[in-house]
């Protein structure tokens, strides 16, 4: 570094006031940089709040880290500019990471909900062909008794069998459609019982 190149004295000075824990350089160097902190900050985040976040953060890493800055890398203003930056970047990545999280999270739920639509179609059309393919008097049982809703000893006068058998067929035919919840439910083997 020539000696042209050199930052000015007020860099070296304020390097070290800051270092010796001066509260009053702090407020100095805050009244010198603040807009070019704040504006750099909104120009990369586009956010005023946010913006004023990163300024207090960097006035915060500058009190608390003053031997960060070494003048003999260049100008106290060109380092507090890159540190403004950095964290504003450092920020904006956060927040967009998070963003893009929830927008994940809202696409999980989605694909969950969709999945529960999926097991639920499964379930009525395995209950539908179970129906269908179990032998006619279950089928009559479970009919007169749900949707005709007749208890147990209607369903027996209905179908002229005893009340027992009624019973027996009306359970045989909870069971066969008990299958059609277990065989779409999650870990049932894919294809298995129409579930894809």
């Amino acid at each position: 570094m020539t000696k042209k190149d050199a930052p000015p004295r007020w860099d070296r000075r304020m390097q070290q006031r800051l270092a010796r824990g001066e509260a009053a350089a702090l407020g100095e160097l805050y009244d010198r940089f603040a807009s070019l902190v704040h504006g750099l900050a909104h120009r990369v985040l586009g956010d005023e709040r946010a913006a004023d976040g990163i300024t207090r953060e960097v006035f915060a890493h500058v009190w608390e880290h003053p031997d960060a800055y070494d003048p003999k890398q260049g100008p106290l203003r060109t380092w507090v500019a890159g540190l403004t930056h950095h964290l504003a970047v450092q920020r904006l990545r956060a927040t967009e990471t998070a963003a893009l999280t929830e927008a994940d999270h809202g696409c999980a739920e989605a694909s969950e909900e969709l999945e529960r639509r999926v097991r639920h179609a499964s379930v009525a059309a395995r209950a539908d062909y179970i129906v269908q393919a179990m032998p006619a008097p279950l089928r009559a049982a479970l009919e007169l008794a749900y949707f005709q809703r007749r208890d147990y000893r209607q369903t027996a006068v209905d179908l002229g069998v005893t009340e027992d058998e009624a019973r027996r067929r009306l359970r045989l035919g909870l069971q066969l459609l008990s299958t059609a919840y277990d065989s779409a439910a999650p870990g049932a083997p894919p294809g298995y019982g129409g579930a894809a």
